[in-house]
């Protein structure tokens, strides 16, 4: 494998939608190229970046994956990325590696809103890009359509550049505006050949359009290009492509680019283009000056192999064996094996270039997002943002004795995917999986049964209620006991009263007269606290009340801590009841974003969960709901709110505290708790 120099080097991150076409387009791009040795198919399972057994099944994108293909002596690092929102961590992680995007648009289902989060990562990250309009072939294909779409709902700074000769299956050729040539492509050629000929003079208007549109469009970038468009002079091609890409550079054009993936056509424009336009790393300034920096953008666990871990190289150069400083964990990994991804193969070379996208295996102690540098000269760059978990499963093991196993897979599945994350909650008694949806939950427990052995499924995550008192009362906790020879004997009265909500639990000592000893005390106060962590509603710890230890008496002989400590539990039992003990539910601040012409059935929906709405707002495009939610009401919301808002609505979650439960609420969950402990009994 030849080895390239930062200023022949392109990262280009695919993104879009899910089926608009990016997979085909890779692999496509890396076979038209010569690059890889067949062109593959989704239906057949053969495509280049999509080779996990969960992929091939589902006939969709789950991981970020790498391929590459040489063009005009230009090494293009294609990561093709997810289009599907519960994947969106693995589109972010694609572009944080990447230095330009092709936006992949399908030109029969137009802007969808895959494509809409991905736009918005790179405006964030004002990175250069150019879109491309794929599926031309199929039926109901429309490039007009489309482009007017893209325009509405991404950038009114978008311009064609080319121009599809027939829609649909009369898709046979593409005018290029750049060279004012038509290329006609030839029925079953493999690699995307084409005849130039002679713009049809149907499309001579058509042409002529898109041409003006396109030469004011960049003319207006450029004091110099303006004049001389202005004065009617001719601008010289390479001068009219350094424009385009400085323009580019600056965010003020994205270039339109059309074709088919299945057929080949366009494609070896978009392999030209993609070099001529988009910035080597050689033209950018990389994150921090520093000899070696890199950074690990993503984890995989492959079978007979372990974990392959694939970075991207920002300044510096390194070679096969080499030893590098991971600056996070402060410890030294050797590079053996170096190598680039051609999807599942990995390709051995000498050495990487600053700018380039490698792979490489059986690291001992270095993760996703961590920065290898050189020892004597340690950095560690910004994590990747990664999206917020916008879901909440708990998940059981269906065969007993895999739990352990359950934890070690989940642990496994972390480092290959960020976006998930789990936790055992000691008090639910449940381990939890955050993540970013069903879809999402799907997939990991599929990949729990074929990597690890696991079998595990989903279930309702229980919720953690409270109990507090709103009223106050006193009574009397005697523990009594003989039965030969030394007996027990423990004797308190207690007052119970309601404190602030988030208060807590107080004890005070009121004992007066030595009617119990004061080495007793402490005793009492622990029964109370014992007794009060189940609770008098529903079983749930009650909280925020205060407890006076007022009289009692003790026995010479028979009293002592243990038998004081069951006189608090007792006397616990029989004054909580009667001090107007209530349920208290956790409520969680949601934050939600909708279009505009969803938000009344979004605001319905959080009405409906027992919600308080506290108001809204313009966010950008979207509209800002703010609620207060109890957490029982919020499962599979994120389900919901995508099937309310067809996927483009998302929230984020966060604990407010605690509120009374309205009282038909307690009952039903006094009565669930009482049948679940009658069935674990």
């Amino acid at each position: 494998m030849k080895v390239y120099g930062s200023d022949a080097i392109r990262n280009v991150a695919f993104v879009g939608h899910g089926a608009s076409g990016k997979t085909s387009l890779v692999d496509a791009l890396a076979w038209v190229a010569g690059s890889s040795r067949r062109h593959g198919s989704i239906k057949d399972g053969t495509t280049l970046t999509d080779y996990s057994p969960d992929e091939i099944a589902r006939q969709h994108s789950i991981n970020l994956a790498l391929g590459y293909a040489e063009w005009m002596d230009t090494k293009l690092n294609l990561i093709d990325t997810p289009g599907y929102l519960d994947y969106f961590g693995e589109v972010v992680t694609g572009l944080h590696a990447a230095d330009a995007a092709c936006v992949v648009v399908s030109g029969t289902g137009g802007v969808e809103v895959g494509t809409e989060r991905a736009w918005e990562v790179l405006d964030q990250l004002h990175m250069p890009r150019m879109i491309f309009v794929s599926l031309m072939d199929k039926d109901h294909a429309d490039f007009e359509r489309v482009f007017n779409d893209i325009k509405t709902h991404l950038s009114p700074k978008v311009v064609p550049v080319e121009v599809p000769v027939g829609d649909g299956p009369d898709f046979h050729g593409i005018i290029n505006l750049f060279s004012g040539h038509c290329h006609f492509y030839k029925k079953g050629a493999a690699r995307g050949e084409n005849e130039v000929v002679a713009i049809p003079d149907e499309y001579q208007a058509r042409y002529q359009e898109y041409n003006e549109h396109l030469t004011e469009a960049v003319a207006s970038t450029d004091d110099d290009l303006i004049e001389r468009y202005l004065a009617g002079e001719e601008i010289p091609r390479e001068q009219f492509i350094g424009a385009v890409k400085k323009a580019m550079l600056a965010g003020q054009i994205v270039p339109l680019f059309c074709g088919s993936s299945t057929l080949t056509y366009g494609l070896r424009t978009l392999l030209r283009k993609m070099v001529e336009l988009f910035p080597a790393p050689s033209d950018l300034r990389p994150p921090v000056e520093a000899p070696l920096v890199g950074r690990v953008f993503k984890t995989m666990s492959e079978s007979h192999v372990g974990d392959v871990t694939l970075f991207r190289l920002y300044t510096g150069e390194i070679r096969n064996g080499d030893e590098v400083w991971n600056a996070e964990h402060e410890t030294p990994e050797k590079l053996n094996h170096l190598s680039i991804q051609q999807g599942k193969e990995r390709i051995e070379v000498e050495r990487l270039s600053a700018g380039d996208i490698g792979s490489v295996a059986k690291l001992k102690d270095t993760h996703t997002g961590d920065t290898f540098c050189r020892r004597d000269a340690p950095v560690r760059l910004p994590p990747i943002p990664i999206p917020e978990a916008e879901a909440t499963s708990a998940v059981v093991v269906k065969q007993r004795g895999e739990e352990d196993k359950l934890a070690a897979g989940l642990h496994k599945l972390h480092e290959e995917d960020p976006t998930f994350h789990f936790e055992y909650s000691s008090e639910l008694g449940q381990t939890l999986i955050h993540g970013m949806g069903e879809r999402h939950f799907e997939t990991i427990l599929q990949r729990l049964e074929r990597k690890f052995g696991v079998h595990a499924e989903l279930a309702r995550p229980r919720v953690a209620y409270r109990e507090t008192i709103k009223g106050k009362a006193e009574g009397q906790g005697k523990h009594k006991k003989q039965s030969g020879g030394r007996g027990q004997y423990g004797d308190c009265w207690i007052r119970m009263s309601p404190r602030p909500r988030g208060a807590g639990y107080e004890f005070a000592d009121e004992i007066v007269g030595g009617v119990i000893p004061n080495k007793y005390i402490p005793a009492v106060d622990r029964g109370v606290q014992e007794s009060a962590e189940r609770g008098v509603v529903a079983g749930y710890p009650m909280v925020d009340f205060r407890v006076e230890c007022f009289d009692g008496s003790y026995h010479d002989v028979d009293s002592n801590e243990m038998s004081f400590k069951m006189a608090g539990i007792l006397a616990f039992r029989n004054v909580a009841p009667k001090a107007r003990p209530v349920l208290l539910e956790p409520l969680v601040e949601v934050t939600a974003w909708t279009p505009d012409e969803m938000l009344g059935d979004v605001m319905g929906d959080l009405s409906s969960r027992r919600g308080q709405i506290l108001g809204t707002e313009q966010d950008g495009r979207l509209t800002k709901v703010r609620a207060i939610v109890p957490e029982a009401e919020l499962y599979k919301y994120s389900t919901t709110l995508h099937s309310i808002t067809h996927g483009r609505g998302t929230h984020r979650e966060k604990f407010h505290g605690y509120a009374e439960a309205p009282p038909d609420v307690a009952a039903k969950v006094a009565a669930e708790n009482q049948k679940e402990h009658a069935v674990a009994s």
